[in-house]
């Protein structure tokens, strides 16, 4: 499960970062991001810990 909210963080990342450059859809663009980034915050939180 961690593993694939990794790639769904970067997918959208990459999605983002592409409508930005594109300036095609403006609420969408934030959507994305908020959503890569809390798909990436849970991944970290859920992680176990490696120390």
């Amino acid at each position: 499960m961690r593993s694939l909210l990794y790639i769904i963080a970067v997918i959208l990342i990459i999605g983002w970062a592409i409508s930005v450059f594109a300036y095609s859809a403006t609420g969408l663009i934030h959507t994305l991001l908020v959503i890569a980034v809390i798909s990436f915050l849970l991944g970290i939180i859920r992680s176990p810990s490696t120390v």
